[in-house]
């Protein structure tokens, strides 16, 4: 049973002195149908929400759950938490419950695959009041320790509006950004880039074009995406083998499962690309087109090439395609790395932060996500990389 208390058990108030009286009403969804029948009010609520992100939308919580269902998991504990103010829906907050061997913990729907963890909620009720009840109501539905969020940008909804027990866990990232909508087009764009930086991209194609030719892919079938994920995700896990190092999602085994579903399904604009020397891929990425934004999800490239920066080379070719959409953010993720920074416009703060519910939650966050994680996480990063991999394993675990 949770013990949850955030202070604000009365009813939302929009910030326009709307009467603090209106009736509201707070509840989860815990499966497939439920969803169906919210379907267009959550679509409304996509398109009036302020800083809504491709992991809390419709589109992407249908993926999860039918993911979930495909597999046959029988410790899917789904929760998407609904506030209605006179019976319209304003906030959504899609969790589940992960069981853990000491603890159970409430966090964004997917799991380890979602980039970011946010909230949608309508710009005219209060943020902090509504998420306040989103979280109850996810408890209530799905009893557990803790409420964990990876990944919350700074600046957004959730940010603004976590309550006064969170604590931040973990160490702060940042996830680089190209704001596209700043330049009218990729030249102007590509000449705020210092002139060095230019000559250095041109003479690293320069080199492969006389050694072949050097040509960009836009997948334009399943295949042709199925094959960009299925090499970005290998390369990635190879990456990650040969520095002794795992992440969440590359421990769930379903993961590139999953990666595979996600390549021609309805709500989701899935955009892969591939930049191909001789016709071999030497850099590819795949990610999302959401609400204007791209996310670059998954990205890989060949490191024997790496004299000639084929991730930054191909990095011009994606924010070219971005702009050839019309997009207005080209979203790198986190994390910061150097090919990245090339382009970016600045970077976002991301940091995880976790809510206690229970007693148990409460210990187990101060004991292991503040301390014995973080030190745990340093001292394996000292090891030899054979050893590394296999400690890493069991704390991307825990």
């Amino acid at each position: 049973m949770t013990s949850l208390d955030l202070g604000l058990a009365g009813p939302i108030s929009a910030a326009h002195d709307r009467p603090a009286s209106l009736a509201s009403e707070a509840g989860a969804i815990t499966t497939r149908d439920g969803l169906e029948a919210i379907a267009e009010e959550w679509l409304a609520l996509e398109r009036s929400a302020s800083g809504v992100t491709l992991f809390q939308s419709l589109g992407w919580t249908r993926a999860v759950f039918d993911f979930e269902a495909a597999r046959n998991n029988p410790e899917f504990a789904p929760a998407v938490a609904t506030l209605r103010e006179r019976g319209r829906l304003v906030a959504l907050l899609p969790l589940e419950r992960i069981r853990g061997r000491l603890r159970s913990a409430l966090m964004p729907l997917g799991g380890a695959f979602p980039q970011y963890a946010d909230f949608l909620v309508d710009p005219a009720v209060d943020a902090r009041q509504a998420l306040a009840r989103l979280l109850k109501a996810a408890a209530k539905a799905q009893p557990a320790d803790m409420v964990t969020f990876l990944k919350v940008r700074a600046g957004s909804n959730l940010s603004r509006a976590l309550p006064r027990q969170t604590v931040t866990t973990g160490s702060p990232e940042g996830a680089p950004y190209v704001d596209l909508a700043a330049h009218p087009d990729f030249e102007t764009y590509f000449k705020t880039l210092k002139p060095k930086t230019r000559k250095n991209m041109r003479n690293a194609r320069n080199r492969l074009e006389r050694e072949g030719t050097l040509t960009h892919q836009i997948a334009a079938s399943r295949d042709e995406t199925l094959g960009v994920i299925a090499r970005t995700l290998s390369g990635r896990a190879g990456r990650l083998r040969d520095q002794g190092l795992t992440s969440r999602a590359f421990t769930d085994p379903d993961f590139a499962t999953f990666c595979a579903s996600l390549a021609d399904r309805p709500g989701i604009d899935l955009l892969a690309m591939s930049l191909r020397h001789n016709d071999e891929p030497i850099a590819e990425q795949w990610g999302f087109v959401h609400q204007g934004r791209y996310y670059a999800f998954i990205a890989s490239r060949d490191f024997e090439q790496s004299d000639e920066s084929p991730g930054k080379l191909h990095l011009k070719e994606v924010i070219e395609t971005c702009y050839a959409r019309g997009l207005a953010t080209a979203d790198l993720l986190v994390p910061t790395m150097p090919y990245k920074l090339t382009w970016a416009s600045g970077v976002t703060a991301v940091t995880d932060r976790a809510i206690p519910l229970t007693l148990r939650g409460r210990i187990g966050i101060a004991l292991w996500d503040q301390r014995l994680r973080p030190w745990a996480k340093r001292l394996v990063l000292s090891l030899p990389k054979g050893l590394r991999g296999l400690l890493m394993k069991a704390v991307g675990r825990a």
